[in-house]
């Protein structure tokens, strides 16, 4: 099986290869890690300390590996952290954010490469973020006695009738696994259904609700908003992780509005780097004065442009802790939306558009507390924006429903922490038997 799964990868790579190609020139992705992602040449780890192995995809999930990190390392010192992530903004995060700790790409699904990545980490734990069901990866580590574990795990409907579709080898992958700790009852029912031993899931709640801040005064955010000239009587309206056509929509609902209220304040943050300029040329087009983020120190903040772009990865948690009203990206197009919980946690006033799937039940708890407004097109989205400049009262509702939310759903990583424990004392435990 591991070996026809080579054939099928490689297969998949030579299909792939001509946009693989096109978006390294084009948009420049996947330029980067080559020799770590085929070959497995992770930094190869010295010394004898037990390790964890965590792997987050993208952003997102570096994200919220952090309560993680920070609980592992007060409870086991001794432990030693290496983090994987599989995309380039990933990657550059994680570097940025858990430095000086070990951040490289996870090895794609060969046999040879994740084994190799294997033998150069020599990790007693793999951490898997979400759902990231490698078959080769989970075979490999598990042959070399190492303990698997699934956090904040997410099974959708969609995702369980893909996986069923390939039930036997599904129930073989989740049977290798030692913890999945699920984010909510629906997604631990799916796993048991398609095979995971009933003992090892858990239901822990999601950890997206901890580890965000919610003081607006915490130093980061009030560096950024005295840097981007943000006074007391500014409307801020950010609009973050967005996509295409979410930055036009939210250009477009700015111009509309900021006329009768000029207080007004456009923040953009486009969800991929590569959106950047195609924003800027938006904004060109559009007439608009505007800045962006990377220029601030330079140039300084001109207080006759009312829009900002920030054209920087990782800074949109701080950012928005100066938002007032916020609308959530990913969520009119294809994506299945973003992470709405950051904007929650500062108490914004939140929108998203319809196409939510990938936050199904954070938006579903989110809508019953009367905490976020669903937009479907521009249009909505300008209304919702004027709604709240002219009831204020509402935006302020809105918004502490939100932060009260997020308050009452945390507690997710120290119960993830306390599954973690047991698995980290097994491997302690062998591992002296072993000697």
């Amino acid at each position: 099986m591991a070996y026809l799964l080579n054939i099928v990868y490689l297969a998949i790579i030579l299909l792939l290869s001509p946009w693989l190609l096109y978006s390294a020139v084009r948009k420049g992705k996947y330029r980067e890690g080559w020799r770590q992602k085929l070959l497995g040449r992770a930094p190869r780890r010295v010394g004898d300390r037990p390790c964890i192995w965590l792997h987050a995809v993208s952003v997102g999930e570096v994200n919220l590996l952090a309560p993680l990190v920070t609980r592992i390392e007060r409870r086991w010192p001794e432990w030693e952290i290496v983090i994987s992530t599989t995309t380039k903004t990933g990657f550059d995060l994680a570097s940025k954010k858990y430095a000086p700790r070990t951040v490289f790409y996870c090895p794609l699904d060969f046999t040879w490469s994740v084994g190799a990545a294997l033998d150069r980490i020599r990790p007693g734990l793999l951490v898997l973020a979400e759902l990231e069901l490698w078959p080769n990866l989970i075979d490999a580590a598990h042959r070399r006695g190492v303990k698997i574990a699934v956090v904040n795990g997410r099974l959708g409907e969609k995702s369980r009738r893909g996986y069923g579709r390939i039930r036997p080898l599904a129930a073989r992958l989740l049977q290798r696994l030692d913890l999945i700790a699920a984010q909510s009852e629906e997604s631990a029912r799916r796993f048991r259904e398609l095979g995971a031993p009933p003992e090892a899931v858990h239901v822990t709640g999601s950890l997206k609700f901890d580890g965000v801040r919610s003081n607006r005064d915490n130093p980061v955010t009030q560096r950024l908003a005295t840097l981007a000239g943000i006074i007391g009587d500014d409307v801020v309206f950010l609009a973050g992780s967005t996509q295409d056509p979410e930055e036009r929509l939210a250009i477009e609902s700015h111009r509309r509005l900021s006329r009768e209220w000029p207080q007004l304040r456009l923040i953009l943050v486009p969800r991929h780097p590569h959106r950047f300029d195609e924003t800027a040329r938006m904004l060109d087009a559009a007439g608009s004065l505007w800045q962006r983020r990377s220029r601030l120190e330079i140039e300084g903040a001109d207080p006759a442009a009312r829009i900002l772009l920030v054209d920087a990865v990782g800074e949109l948690g701080a950012w928005w802790g100066t938002a007032h009203i916020g609308f959530v990206g990913g969520s009119l197009g294809a994506r299945g939306g973003q992470n709405m919980i950051e904007p929650a946690a500062y108490g914004a006033a939140i929108c998203f558009g319809p196409r939510t799937h990938n936050f199904r039940e954070i938006v579903r708890m989110m809508l019953a507390a009367d905490a976020a407004e669903v937009v479907r097109d521009g249009k909505a989205m300008t209304n919702f924006v004027r709604r709240c400049l002219e009831q204020p009262d509402y935006a302020t509702r809105l918004g502490q429903n939100a932060a009260e939310l997020v308050l009452r759903q945390q507690g997710a990583a120290d119960r993830t922490i306390e599954l973690l424990a047991t698995l980290m004392q097994r491997e302690a435990s062998e591992s002296r038997r072993a000697a």
